[in-house]
């Protein structure tokens, strides 16, 4: 059976290591679910997570060159059927409809536009942001000639 980079599939583990987990694919194929790839939490033990023949939906992420597959169990359990979902977990829109709940992501400060900021304001935030690449190229520049300031 050829594997499909995104498609999910049932697996059982095969074994386990300090790195990662083998699970054997059902329909053929073995491929291996790396320690970030367990669970949304930070998993320190792979052993508090899984256990050897444990039953588990795997997601193929990845085929190299060399045919290792690469997969993941937090991305197949990661986007559940919106059936699956409880209804008190949705958000009402402004029409009334209801809506999946906003994901809790990352998302960079919002900065002003140049046109609402003062010249004094554009220079001072030019002026901040030169120094800490002066200084990162510089702290990288230290390390690649081997000199540090004590």
């Amino acid at each position: 059976m050829q594997l499909e980079i995104g498609k999910i599939y049932n697996g059982k583990v095969k074994g386990i290591t300090q790195y990662g987990a083998f699970v054997d694919i059902e329909g053929g194929g073995t491929g291996m679910v790396h320690i970030s790839e367990i669970a949304n939490t930070y998993v320190n033990n792979i052993r508090d997570h899984l256990t050897e023949d444990q039953e588990v939906k795997v997601k193929v992420i990845g085929i190299n060159e060399a045919g290792k597959v690469s997969l993941s169990i937090k991305k197949a359990v990661d986007s559940p059927a919106p059936q699956q979902q409880k209804g008190g977990n949705r958000q009402r829109s402004e029409g009334g409809q209801n809506r999946p709940p906003k994901p809790n992501i990352w998302e960079p400060k919002k900065q002003t536009p140049p046109s609402e900021m003062t010249f004094e304001d554009m220079m001072s935030r030019f002026k901040q942001t030169s120094e800490e690449r002066m200084c990162d190229l510089k702290r990288s520049t230290d390390r690649k000639n081997g000199t540090r300031r004590k």
